[in-house]
């Protein structure tokens, strides 16, 4: 029979000598750094503390580990309350890993309450068993903030519109079917016409420019219906809401200008 061989067990398998883990919530974390003992030779000490997810807090936390010589700490991606740790510790110079938290809950023996949680994760990231997730540079995720704010300011506007072409509906004018969309200059004319009180078919069709004027006729019988006072009333703060949210998303830098901006840098 082959004799067995003697393997190294615990100091054979650890990747990271000195490591912390955060177990996130909305209003704090539950902290673990796990290092060596130097009173007791190959053994582990574990810490264990809460620290409130503030940015005083988490800075106050970054010196600490810095005098700790943490190697690398690992957080868990708990909604988006990860961030601030994220952000800070990084700036402090701190290698950060995010790992998601559905991928560290497949590893068995996960421990159930926070505290125990941390250490369970403090381990994990010691013997390198955990996969990081991808997290953008700064300059991407500042070119992210824009974009997503301007996608939503752009689906707060379509919203808008799509009520005020319901109330036209309402109102039994059907310049929409007539028109390309509700946002070219000339059914905007005849908008704020409606709303300043005109009511005359014709009349309002002339005010069509460019390509619309050959459809005057068309425009004029979609313009035939019964616009009310209240329906203006209606109209006009749509229309300002629209505008309110055109003036903001210009005030956003696109996509283009945003990429060359972080190319530059």
């Amino acid at each position: 029979m082959e004799q067995p061989q003697e393997v190294e067990d615990e100091e054979y398998e650890r990747v990271w000598e000195r490591v912390a883990a955060v177990d996130v919530a909305k209003a704090s974390g539950v902290v673990c750094t796990r290092v060596p003992d130097e009173g007791r030779p190959g053994r582990r000490k574990a810490h264990v503390w809460t620290v409130q997810a503030t940015f005083g807090a988490v800075t106050e936390l970054a010196d600490h580990l810095r005098c700790e010589g943490i190697e690398v700490i690992t957080l868990e991606s708990t909604s988006d309350y990860w961030r601030v740790w994220w952000v800070v510790l990084e700036a402090a110079g701190l290698k950060v890993q995010l790992v998601n938290a559905r991928s560290v809950k497949n590893v068995p023996g996960r421990a159930k309450t926070d505290k125990k949680d941390a250490v369970w994760l403090a381990k994990l990231t010691e013997r390198g068993m955990l996969q990081p997730s991808f997290v953008p540079p700064y300059d991407i995720r500042r070119l992210r903030e824009y974009t997503r704010l301007r996608a939503g300011l752009a689906h707060d506007r379509t919203r808008y519109r799509a009520r005020l072409e319901k109330l036209l509906e309402r109102a039994l004018i059907k310049v929409s079917a007539v028109a390309s969309s509700l946002a070219t200059q000339s059914v905007r004319a005849m908008l704020e016409a409606l709303i300043a009180g005109e009511r005359n078919p014709r009349a309002l069709a002339d005010l069509a420019i460019g390509k619309m004027r050959a459809k005057r006729h068309e425009l004029a019988g979609a313009l035939e219906g019964r616009f009310e006072d209240h329906h203006a009333e209606l109209a006009r703060i749509l229309l300002d809401q629209i505008d309110s949210l055109t003036v903001q998303i210009g005030t956003l830098p696109g996509v283009s200008r945003s990429m060359t901006r972080c190319a530059s840098m």
